[in-house]
């Protein structure tokens, strides 16, 4: 018996098949079940001269391809025309995901760019440093580095109350209009101190309403901030109050240094308290982990066990918990307890 593989012409029928992904033995296997039209595995290796374990792998292919049908063990071919046309479909699809990598990876130059003009500057040792000094300046040149490069991120952590009641009494506001106008994005970290700083509530208020965010700490080390990649703020002497100091600090334009700087203040702001936690949800999940009860925590804090058991459905809500255990876990973690 004359085997269809022996008549078929693969130059003209066979090429276009094979760059759509068929192999030969499936092309081959393809051809003959469309001159057969309806057949079952055995009628289709009877007429390849072959066995039917032999086929079975190239016609499994060509069901999953959505070129064969299987109906009650028999096959039956599609249409050339809808099966060629959803593997062009197929082909079609991969093309455009190729080609949404490539812009990916053309996007991602300018970044490798950054990197290998950081890795110059320090192998150079060329970091440019400017001494900034006062108040004014310092908070002007923040809105200004991010009107050029807008929206900026802005991380920043400050450690005493005075640079913190400071900023709120006399440039809060035009942080605000910037975040207001998208060219800031704010994260501050603070001391748990600062909740008490006078106007905090109205500020910590607009700067939500606004974008910004707010955590904050028992205590944190050092001032400083990151803006973007590009530039960070370090005060003269590190764990000084930047107040104290007369707002004398120093802008570092080094991307390893803005880089460790937001390492820092990644690994701070992991570990603080977001401001809209109510501070007593904490309060009970510190009394909690020690192994007090909810009684024995409502009478050391003169509140009654409803309180607590509120005050514990706040946390495990800001915890994202579905238990206590899990919230006590997860306070854990952030370094609450």
């Amino acid at each position: 018996m004359t085997s269809p593989m022996t008549t078929a012409h693969p130059g003209r029928d066979g090429d276009p098949l094979r760059k759509l992904g068929l192999s030969p033995a499936q092309m081959a296997v393809y051809t003959t079940v469309l001159r057969l039209h309806r057949a079952t595995l055995t009628e289709i290796a009877s007429a390849m001269d072959l066995r039917p374990a032999e086929v079975l792998g190239p016609v499994d292919a060509l069901i999953r391809i959505g070129a064969v049908d299987n109906q009650s063990g028999c096959y039956l071919a599609r249409h050339p025309a809808a099966a060629i046309g959803r593997l062009v479909a197929q082909r079609l699809d991969k093309l455009a995901e190729e080609s949404r990598q490539i812009d990916e990876v053309l996007t991602a130059v300018g970044g490798l760019t950054h990197h290998y003009d950081a890795g110059r500057d320090y192998q150079t040792a060329r970091f440019p440093i400017e001494l900034v000094s006062g108040a004014d300046e310092l908070y002007e040149s923040v809105v200004g580095l991010a009107v050029h490069a807008p929206p900026a991120d802005l991380v920043s952590a400050i450690p005493d109350t005075r640079t913190w009641s400071d900023f709120i009494r006399k440039y809060a506001d035009p942080w605000i209009q910037a975040m207001e106008e998208g060219l800031l994005i704010v994260r501050v970290v603070l001391p748990v101190a600062a909740l008490d700083v006078p106007g905090f509530s109205d500020i910590a208020t607009r700067f939500g309403a606004a974008g910004g965010q707010i955590r904050t700490l028992d205590t944190v080390p050092s001032w400083f901030f990151a803006l973007g990649d590009d530039a960070a703020g370090m005060p003269a002497e590190w764990g000084g109050s930047l107040a104290e100091a007369a707002y004398n600090c120093y802008l570092v334009r080094a991307p390893i240094v803005v880089a460790s700087l937001r390492t820092l203040f990644d690994e701070l702001w992991g570990r603080a308290v977001p401001i809209t936690s109510r501070p007593g949800s904490v309060q009970v999940l510190r009394l909690a982990s020690q192994g007090m009860s909810d009684e024995s925590i409502a009478r050391h804090l003169g509140i009654s066990v409803r309180t607590v058991r509120a005050r514990f459905a706040d946390a495990m809500v800001e915890l994202g918990a579905q238990s206590r255990f899990q919230a006590g876990a997860a306070a854990a973690r952030r370094g609450w307890l």
